[in-house]
């Protein structure tokens, strides 16, 4: 008798529930933000290691310390590819670790809709220079994420929604070969 390598699939098993945080006793998942590692610091504050978003070119990472107000998500050493891989961002997050002696702060509350809506609309005004068009990029959020707590699709609906209502701040503009877009904000207008 064969057996036929491909005849039964094994059944789908669900994901186990997240542990709770040992020093808050509760479990903490920002929105849009996907934790992939945490270090505590020498008071016991988490140092968390985060991405956003799966790039095109792959995925990155970001920094963020929940005792003291450090976040990074470039190497300033590098002049090529300065965004945090899983390693690189693991490395610094440990670094900062084992020097940060700040004690935990409170888990940061989710914003409503209308305070994230402003934070969006406050950047993009100050990214506007006098010279030329300024290119956003969501992932220069990367550092906010975790007080902003909303994922990629609702910042790009907020800024498709701004393109909208103040054409003269911020404009869209579309790849002719693909479904990519860009956002820019708009040049400052001459005195």
């Amino acid at each position: 008798m064969s057996l036929t390598p491909f005849a039964r699939r094994p059944e789908p098993v669900e994901a186990p529930a997240p542990e709770p945080w040992p020093e808050i006793g509760e479990t903490w998942k920002p929105e849009g933000v996907t934790i992939a590692q945490r270090y505590y610091n020498q008071a016991h504050a988490v140092v968390l290691v985060y991405t956003t978003d799966d790039g095109p070119h792959g995925t990155y990472y970001s920094v963020a310390c929940l005792g003291c107000h450090y976040a990074t998500a470039k190497d300033g050493k590098r002049t090529y590819s300065t965004r945090y891989g899983l390693a690189d961002a693991a490395t610094v997050a440990n670094e900062h670790a084992t020097t940060c002696r700040a004690l935990p702060r409170d888990i940061p509350a989710r914003p409503d809709d209308d305070t994230v809506r402003e934070q969006l609309h406050t950047w993009v005004r100050r990214s506007r220079r006098r010279d030329e068009d300024t290119q956003v990029w969501v992932s220069d959020l990367d550092l906010i994420r975790l007080t902003l707590q909303r994922t990629n699709d609702w910042i790009v609906a907020v800024l498709n929604q701004l393109v909208v209502d103040e054409p003269e701040i911020m404009r869209v503009e579309r790849s002719q070969y693909s479904d990519y877009v860009s956002y820019y904000a708009r040049r400052l207008p001459e005195n």
